[in-house]
Order: C-alpha cells, then sequence, then structure tokens
C-alpha cells in the first residue's frame, strides 16, 4: 500500500509514513471539504430561443443545468443517425432507446446524404427528418438536431457535398459556400415545421457547426454567429443553441452553449500500440475538456468554452459508449470500460449525459461511398458501409451487453437527477497528480446544503488500478462531518459506484448507503418504493438517525445503533424489501436492493397506466398498449413486474418473485442452419501502405482485394418465417471482411476480434441465392492495432484470411397485452 496517496486522519497520517507496515492495521480515511457555501446560478447570459410550448411547458438553462416545467433536469441523450438505419425499423428502435432510459434523442442532419448532388434534395425513405422526428413524438422522445453544415460523423468531406468542397471554400464565411448552407438550412427548416418545442413539438435544440476551432479572416466566433443567423432565418426558433466545446473551439460567448464529451481510447490515434490511461477514466476539476476527441482540424489557443466555465452549464453531447473502428486502430471496449466513466464524469459536474453512438448503423447507398477515407483526404479509414461504433443497440438493434452496464445509471438520473444537477462539485484533499496516477484513490462528492452523491472509480482501461484498501469517506458538511460506512470497506480494481448521502426518503433521512440509488416508484396503496442496486462485491450498508429506528423493520437483513446512527448491514440482494419505513400519518416506504446482475435487467415504463418496473433478460419494450420482449437465441422468456397488473397475461404463466408479479412463457425452438462453400482461396496481399493525412496505415486500394478469400454462405429464407430477425454471424480472421448479394455489397467489417453481426430480416429477399464473404488477408505485419485479445496467431505464416464459422442466432418475440 503506498500510504503517501491517501488522506488520513494527523496521527494515522504520521504513524504510517513513519512505519509503513502499520497502515494494513488502520482504515484509509479518504476526505472532502463540502462545506462552502454557492452562490446562486447566472440567469440570462445564455440567449434562448423560444422556450415555451403552446401548453405551456418551458426548456430552460442557467450557468449550471437545465430545466424543464421550471425544474432542474439532468437528461440522458443517445445520437441515433436516422439515415444509417432503414425506415421502417425507426419506431421499434426508438422505442428500445426509451426502454433503455434515454430522454433525448440527437442526430446529424449529413448534408452530402440529402443533397449529393446540387439542387437534388433527397428527404424520402431513410432520408426522411420529418417522419423520423414525428415517430421521436409519436414514442415520447425529444430530438435535438446536429445540423452542420460540417458534422464529421465519420462520413465523406464531414458531410459536405463533393459539389461544394470542389468548387468553394468551406467552412468559413466565403458568400458562395453561406449561399447553400444557407439553402440547406432552409431545407431543414421546412421539414421540421410545426415540429419544434414552441409548436408542440419534440425539437428543444440546435447543435451549431462541429468541432470548431478555426481562426482567422471569415472564419472564429464571428462564423459560428454568421451560422447562427441563417438557422434563425430558416425559422429553426429553438430553446437550446449549441457548438461543440473540445479541442479550442471558439464561438461568440452567450449565443451558443457549449457541449462536450469523451472517449476511452483514439481510434483516430496513429499508435499501434496500447494508449497511456485516457481522462476520461479520471475526475476532472478545472476543466471540462477530456483531452482528444479526434478533432479534423488543429487547435490554435484556448478555447471560448474553456474561458466561460462560470456562465455555461456543463453539457455533454459525445461521450462514447462505444467507438468506431477505424482500419489502422480498432480498440474494443468492455462493458465495465465504458460504465466506469458515468461516475466520473458526473462527479465531475456533468448535468447533461450526451452519448455517441447510442445506435449503430449503416451508411445509406449513394453515387459514390460516403465513408471517410484517406482517399478523399480524410484523417481516417472508415468501413465503407458498416458504423456499428461496438454501440449499446448495434446495426440491427441487438442489444449489446454495454447496456446493460449504463441501464441502472439512467433510471438514477430519471429519479435523481434533478437534486444531483442543482448539486455542486467539491474537489477531495488529496486528488490524482494526473490521468496515469493509478494509485491514488479517484473520487468526487456533489454536494447541496447537506444532501450529496459520493462518485468514485477505481477502473482504467487496460491498466490495473491500485486496490484501495480499509476505505471510509469523511465528508465535511456545513454544520456536521459525516463518517460513513461505519464498517470500511475494499475497493478493488475495477470497482465504480455512486453512494447517497443525507437522501431524503419521503421524509426519512437516509444519511448514507453503500449501494445506489436507482429509482424511485410510486405504488399506490402500497406505498413508496425505492429501488438500489448492490455493488457486485462491496456489503450493502444503510445509515439512519438513531431515532428514526423504532419505525423501521427489517427483512433479510440486521440493524444496530452505533454513535447515534441506525446501521442496516448484512443485506442481502433480492427482489425482496429489505427494509420498510412507516412513519404516522405517511404511506409505508420501502427499500429493495437488487442484486447487480437483478439491477442491469431492469427497464421501467409507462404500462397499463401506471410507472412500473420491469425486469428481463431479454429485451422490453413497451409499444402500443402491449410489451414487446424480444430474445437473441432462447426461446424461454422470463418478465417481472412492480407493481403487479393484477391480470394474468394471456400466453403466459403467472407467478411471484418478492415484489415483482412474474410471468414466464416459452416458444417453439428454431434452429437455423448456414451451409458454407468455399470459392477461392486467398492469394498474397499486398504490403500495407502507409499514406495519408496522418501518415499512418491506410485501408487496401481496391485492386488489392483480388488477393481476397472467398466463400457462399446459404441460409435458405424460408427459415426466417415467424421470426422477428435472425442474425448472421461471421467468425472470420484477416483484415477486412465484405458482405455481398451478388456483386451488390451488403456490409463490412474490419477484424478485431469483437464479433461481426448481421440481420436477415431486411436483406431477406436476398437469400433466395447464397450470400458471398470475401476476406482480405491480414499480413502478420500489418501496421495496425488489434487489442491483444483479438490479435490472431499467425503461427510463423506471413498472413491469415480463415473462416472460422458461420452461424445464425434466432431473434423470438413475444408479445403480452396487459
Amino acid at each position: 500500500m503506498k500510504t503517501t496517496t491517501h488522506h488520513r486522519h494527523a496521527a494515522a497520517l504520521v504513524c504510517a509514513l513513519l512505519f509503513p507496515s502499520a497502515a494494513v492495521l488502520a482504515d484509509t480515511l479518504l476526505t472532502v471539504d463540502a462545506s462552502a457555501p454557492v452562490s446562486a446560478p447566472l440567469e440570462g447570459h445564455l440567449k434562448q430561443g423560444s422556450k415555451r410550448s403552446p401548453q405551456g411547458a418551458t426548456i430552460g438553462i442557467n450557468s449550471r443545468y437545465l430545466t424543464r416545467a421550471g425544474k432542474p433536469w439532468l437528461p440522458v441523450m443517445g445520437e441515433f443517425h436516422y439515415t444509417r438505419m432503414p425506415a421502417s425499423q425507426w419506431e421499434l428502435e426508438l422505442r428500445k432507446m426509451k426502454a433503455a432510459g434515454v430522454d433525448v434523442v440527437a442526430s446529424y442532419i449529413i448534408w452530402n446524404h440529402h443533397e449529393e448532388q446540387e439542387g437534388k434534395f433527397d428527404w424520402s425513405g431513410r432520408r426522411d427528418l420529418r417522419r423520423f422526428v414525428e415517430l421521436c413524438r409519436k414514442v415520447g422522445l425529444d430530438f435535438v438536431v446536429r445540423g452542420g453544415p460540417w458534422a464529421h460523423a465519420e462520413v465523406r468531406y464531414g458531410g459536405v457535398p463533393d459539389w461544394v468542397v470542389d468548387a468553394m471554400p468551406t467552412r468559413g464565411d466565403d458568400p458562395q459556400y453561406l449561399s447553400y448552407v444557407e439553402r440547406f438550412y432552409g431545407q431543414i427548416g421546412l421539414q421540421l415545421r410545426g415540429l419544434l418545442w414552441k409548436d408542440g413539438g419534440p425539437v428543444i435544440g440546435l447543435q451549431i457547426e462541429n468541432e470548431y476551432n478555426l481562426r482567422g479572416p471569415g472564419q472564429g466566433a464571428a462564423h459560428i454567429a454568421r451560422l447562427k443567423g441563417l438557422v434563425l432565418k430558416a425559422g429553426l426558433d429553438v430553446p437550446l443553441y449549441t457548438v461543440t466545446g473540445w479541442d479550442g473551439t471558439v464561438y461568440p460567448p452567450g449565443e451558443v452553449t457549449p457541449v462536450f464529451g469523451g472517449y476511452i481510447d483514439e481510434p483516430w490515434s496513429t499508435s499501434t500500440k496500447e494508449l497511456p490511461p485516457k481522462e476520461t477514466h479520471a475526475f476532472r476539476f478545472d476543466t471540462r475538456v477530456s483531452g482528444d476527441l479526434g478533432a479534423q482540424t488543429a487547435s490554435h489557443g484556448v478555447g471560448t468554452a474553456d474561458q466561460e466555465t462560470d456562465k455555461t452549464p456543463f453539457l455533454g453531447a459525445e461521450y462514447g459508449p462505444g467507438l468506431p473502428f477505424m482500419y489502422r486502430r480498432r480498440p474494443v471496449l468492455s462493458p465495465d470500460d465504458v460504465a466506469s466513466m458515468l461516475p466520473v464524469q458526473l462527479g465531475s459536474g456533468l448535468n447533461l449525459l450526451g452519448y455517441y453512438m447510442f445506435h449503430g448503423g449503416r451508411n445509406p447507398e449513394g453515387r459514390t461511398w460516403l465513408q471517410e477515407s484517406s482517399a478523399s483526404g480524410g484523417y481516417n479509414d472508415l468501413p465503407l458501409i458498416n458504423y456499428d461504433f461496438q454501440a449499446p443497440l448495434g446495426p440491427d438493434g441487438q442489444e449489446r451487453p454495454v447496456l446493460a452496464r449504463l441501464r441502472p445509471f439512467h433510471w438514477f438520473l430519471h429519479d435523481f437527477g434533478a437534486q444531483l444537477a442543482t448539486m455542486t462539485v467539491r474537489k477531495p484533499d488529496v486528488v490524482p497528480a494526473n490521468p496515469a496516477d493509478l494509485m491514488t484513490p479517484r473520487f468526487a462528492v456533489r454536494s447541496h446544503g447537506k444532501s450529496g452523491f459520493l462518485f468514485m472509480n477505481n477502473h482504467v482501461r487496460q491498466y490495473a488500478m491500485a486496490p484501495q484498501k480499509g476505505v471510509r469517506f469523511s465528508v465535511k458538511l456545513p454544520n456536521e462531518t459525516l463518517v460513513f460506512p461505519s464498517k470500511a470497506v475494499d475497493v478493488q480494481d475495477g470497482d465504480y459506484f455512486i453512494w447517497p448521502f443525507h437522501l431524503d426518503l419521503d421524509g426519512t433521512d437516509l444519511r448514507y448507503a453503500t449501494a445506489q440509488p436507482m429509482a424511485r416508484i410510486d405504488a399506490g396503496n402500497e406505498g413508496i418504493v425505492y429501488v438500489f442496486a448492490a455493488h457486485k462485491s462491496i456489503p450493502v450498508e444503510f445509515g439512519f438517525d438513531a431515532a428514526a429506528a423504532g419505525g423501521i423493520a427489517l427483512a433479510g437483513a440486521q440493524g444496530s445503533t452505533r454513535d447515534s446512527t441506525y446501521v442496516v448491514d448484512a443485506v442481502t440482494p433480492g427482489t425482496s424489501a429489505a427494509v420498510t419505513i412507516r412513519r404516522a400519518g405517511a404511506r409505508p416506504v420501502r427499500i429493495v436492493v437488487l442484486s447487480a446482475a437483478q439491477a442491469e435487467q431492469v427497464s421501467i415504463g409507462q404500462v397499463a397506466g401506471a410507472r412500473r418496473l420491469l425486469m428481463s433478460a431479454q429485451q422490453v419494450v413497451v409499444a402500443d398498449k402491449a410489451l414487446q420482449l424480444r430474445s437473441a437465441g432462447q426461446p424461454h422468456f422470463r418478465l417481472g413486474v412492480f407493481p403487479a397488473l393484477g391480470k394474468p397475461l394471456a400466453g403466459a404463466r403467472a407467478g411471484q418473485d418478492g415484489i415483482f408479479q412474474t410471468f414466464e412463457a416459452d416458444l417453439p425452438e428454431r434452429r437455423i442452419t448456414a451451409t458454407v462453400t468455399p470459392v477461392r482461396d486467398a492469394r498474397e496481399a499486398p504490403p500495407v501502405r502507409i499514406g495519408g493525412p496522418a501518415r499512418a496505415a491506410v485501408e487496401p486500394a481496391p485492386e488489392s482485394f483480388k488477393a481476397a478469400a472467398s466463400w457462399q454462405i446459404a441460409v435458405p429464407r424460408a427459415q426466417l418465417t415467424g421470426l422477428d430477425d435472425a442474425l448472421l454471424n461471421i467468425d472470420f480472421v484477416g483484415d477486412v471482411g465484405r458482405l455481398y448479394s451478388g456483386v451488390h455489397m451488403l456490409d463490412d467489417w474490419y477484424y478485431s476480434g469483437y464479433g461481426w453481426q448481421f440481420g436477415l430480416r431486411d436483406a431477406e429477399a436476398a437469400l433466395d441465392r447464397p450470400l458471398t464473404l470475401s476476406v482480405m488477408p491480414l499480413r502478420a505485419d500489418a501496421p495496425v492495432y488489434i487489442p491483444k485479445e483479438g490479435r490472431p496467431d499467425f503461427g510463423g505464416k506471413p498472413q491469415l484470411a480463415a473462416l472460422r464459422g458461420v452461424s445464425v442466432t434466432p431473434v423470438y418475440l413475444l408479445t403480452l397485452t396487459p
């Protein structure tokens, strides 16, 4: 144990310094001063558009947080590119996002997806922005327009059409360029007419440009001001106007609000090795900018956002729940790599949790390939079609393991975000020296008055953090110093959590908890239920004022009074109430502590007229007054509902599990066969070229694919009948994989060790003949980064191109109608 990194009581600290072995016997007291008063937030600095809806609801903003209907609001926002998904799937995928706890959908309006040829706008099919936003309203999601004109989005020329790039200067005040931007904005305005917040629609915000740090004549803050003028001229009058705030961005102060982001690896890096520990896993107390976010223009000074920290709230737009694969670098993320980022960002003051991307997709067809590539001057090479992004929801709507880790945080923000939004970040007395410091405890507090939340992260991607043994926390508040828990805990490498202190449980003060708050459910006559998520290894402990002990009943737990605190411990996580609190004249309050695994299965939705907990290992969606459950590969379904529906559901067996009414059903098992036939062996692949703006490995030239091995894959179309979808799993090792129907490419993939899936539902007609898979060999000397977990063993061979297996996973659908 490295004792110099811990803040202890003075005597214990001296003892530890003089006699390091004695530190093992003492608790580690981590201290933070949260006693200083905080001034009221600044109002009026940020110029909004119309903030009131026809129904009188308002969207507001001050220097600290957003408001909705006059109350603090801390929403979850997820990026979903409508043009990268068939329109027939939009409504279902939006419902999946809502079921995952997303409140706001953001999407780039990618210019060259709509005006690939000058003057020929296409707003039809998967490009139908208006229909997409109308579906957001139908599902109950707000919408933020990311209007560019330059988007990046890993698309060709950042989304600016070829005919613009070829003919005129871009991203500045060139009159010809601005005339075409004005026309593009005007088209967006027409598409969204009647759908803005002021009209009763879901459009609450608009981002201007993206990653803009250009300075000079006709550029800089004045250009952003010009673009905002064009936005207003187009009729896009919305409550919130934003710009991206990283990499030295410049903008006119007060006219727009900066939004921030962070990624836990850098696929745009030129390194072929693991990167040093990223800032994204380290609490920030001095700046909101989290390292390199891949801007394609160089910064030349301190950005406006860093100068306005005391005047603008800390809002997020691009915290990566995944990453794309780029040709030269293909990092694969674990669910904990991503989820551990959330306590860090929230503990650093984040007041809008915005993800990029929340839903993966595939590029639409165009007159040319529409991906970013070094061949067209881009800094990165992306697959021609696939934009999977390792997103929580994949390109075919499949639920990735990371989503289960994220959902408990989303529900926490839904029910406790209004409290958190007003809370100020409090810096611990001892903090890590830098993101590479893997010994010093990483934690922060946000508080308002005596109430607050403690955020801790002991996880850093690809690096081992020092275990923190025998930890307790000391938080100095205005009228007390709160020390908790009563029994010191060990925080292991990989642990992360959010704990509350002085949380009001409908009239009862919860002094502290070593479990994460997740939801508050009003169960009517049954009272109020607070749901907590237990940590996977840290024991659950609740502390109440000793005077409240007489009204507390326990089940599967034990209680004792220690130093004026009634401590409830030895809690067995599960689906039953561990604590019941009764107060005269008030409805009972129950505390349910779910295990970490159970908490990851919880969704919350309006079902049969009430807000209910829905617990299932299957993907659950509320649609058209019915519950839809989707299961990839398993025909057995189980759903827990609280409060109970009161009636059995047709086609399901009813039961009870703690507070949950349960339903179980089985569908006939389906086995889908895929027949694989070799077509041609691989030839010798040419050496990987070095070039492009990054001066690094670039994707193979088109003529290089004559070296690819190929196979035919036959999946009889009739096998899909009656299924919601079928996922083709292609397990190959090589460099680049491409899937064809005849000579029409359906999908492509860069090998990384991360599984490639392709949904057959939308390609069903192509199954009347075999599909063709081609695999470009991966050379042993290829200067590309592939994680060690996925790096193949070449066995002395100069290259590999092999198909290890093909399978098809049936996706079952069970619909239950309350």
